[in-house]
């Protein structure tokens, strides 16, 4: 006996191929991160999420879209994260109180349909699609509720740049919030994606000259900042995302202010949507406290850190991202500053400026010092503590980036 017709078969075979096909057509979506932030461990005791709390946290997009999702983050928790409700809204123009929303614009998170989630230690949450539309360049307002619960450690970012809020109770649902106070910090927040038909994103990667501090809050003046700018004024690079992965005080070899890059790598570089392109600016500290004058520890050599950044392009090269190292910037006349560190900065910028290992370099060193002193901010650039750019030299950054690079 036949068990299977020919036409039976046919019928058979094709309700498979659907089968199939259908995880290609829900995977057609192309995702590209808009903003992102790099996460370190902080003890609860700086926020104190213990009672039913309200967040609300301002991002600046760089890119624009009418579809997104957002990324929250619970990698360096210690035990499982409850988020109770969860919404994005586009922040008010009128209402001068901080982090206030257009209420007309605030749309719910959901996960998987459903209305909260429970984030395991380690792990991310990844929100289903939302139709909002946004403008390029923007910010976007993300509300968490986060119910009662034991956090030993939560996983934030030291150095917003906006005023974000946190309140008593259940606020999700508040155009503007009662009882609360400014933070200048992120928690549990990770990256937000737009939906495009083309594009990418570009990370920005590095330790506090990336992250931007002692820039203006918010003024969107950092050096990413200001390359997400140029990209979308160019027609041929309009479709770039930038995602700011600057931890402050990080370093290339050792842990500090949140983890060593060799060890943030996967989920800052590799890990967020549609990355095609890597601008790597780290060493200075790794520089500045091995060669302290006075307290030197953790000593490496220019060639400890040159391995240290070949093993980084090795493993972007690996998922077919272009690599760009950045030269480190001066900073003789800084606390740790010393000509045997400086010694080192020029070897490594040497290094940066001729090796195969890069597909290319961007030259902050020769857009920030000072032509009479070389080893020394200008004037213009210096934020003033010698170690940092202000917001003019954070300018001169962005825009000593060849925007050719990114040809695609």
């Amino acid at each position: 006996m036949r068990l299977f017709q020919p036409s039976l078969r046919l019928t058979l075979a094709a309700a498979v191929l659907a089968l199939t096909a259908c995880p290609a057509l829900a995977s057609d979506a192309h995702w590209i991160g808009t903003w992102g932030t790099a996460s370190v461990a902080v003890a609860n005791q700086q926020h104190d999420f213990t009672a039913d709390t309200t967040l609300r946290q301002i991002v600046h997009l760089s890119l624009g879209g009418s579809t997104l999702r957002v990324v929250l983050t619970n990698e360096l928790g210690t035990g499982s994260l409850t988020i109770g409700g969860a919404s994005i809204a586009l922040p008010s123009t009128t209402d001068a109180t901080p982090a206030a929303i257009q209420p007309a614009t605030s749309l719910p998170l959901a996960f998987n349909g459903h209305p909260s989630i429970v984030i395991p230690a380690g792990a991310v949450a990844v929100s289903d699609p939302v139709n909002l539309t946004t403008p390029p360049l923007s910010n976007l307002a993300i509300t968490l509720f986060l119910p009662a619960q034991t956090l030993t450690t939560i996983t934030g970012h030291g150095l917003a740049l906006q005023t974000n809020l946190v309140a008593p109770g259940n606020q999700l649902a508040a155009a503007a919030f009662t009882g609360a106070h400014n933070i200048a910090t992120w928690s549990f927040l990770k990256e937000v994606d737009v939906q495009a038909p083309k594009g990418a994103s570009v990370v920005a990667f590095g330790d506090s000259i990336t992250d931007g501090w002692r820039s203006t809050t918010g003024a969107n003046s950092t050096w990413p900042d200001i390359l997400a700018a140029r990209l979308h004024a160019g027609h041929s690079t309009r479709d770039l995302g930038v995602l700011n992965m600057g931890i402050s005080g990080n370093r290339i070899l050792h842990d500090g202010w949140g983890p060593n890059a060799l060890a943030r790598f996967d989920r800052d570089v590799l890990a967020p949507a549609g990355v095609r392109y890597l601008i790597l600016l780290e060493g200075i500290n790794d520089i500045g406290h091995a060669y302290d004058s006075t307290k030197p520890y953790d000593v490496v050599t220019a060639d400890d850190l040159i391995t240290g950044l070949s093993q980084l392009a090795r493993r972007a090269h690996t998922h077919g991202i272009k690599v760009f190292g950045a030269t480190l910037t001066p900073y003789l006349g800084c606390g740790y500053s010393s000509p045997a560190g400086d010694a080192v900065r020029q070897a490594l910028n040497h290094w940066i400026r001729t090796t195969p290992d890069l597909d290319g370099f961007i030259d902050f060193d020769q857009a920030t010092r000072d032509p009479a002193h070389p080893s020394s901010f200008s004037p213009a650039a210096d934020s003033g503590d010698h170690l940092h750019p202000g917001d003019a030299g954070y300018k001169s950054m962005g825009d000593a980036i060849n925007l050719d690079i990114f040809r695609h």
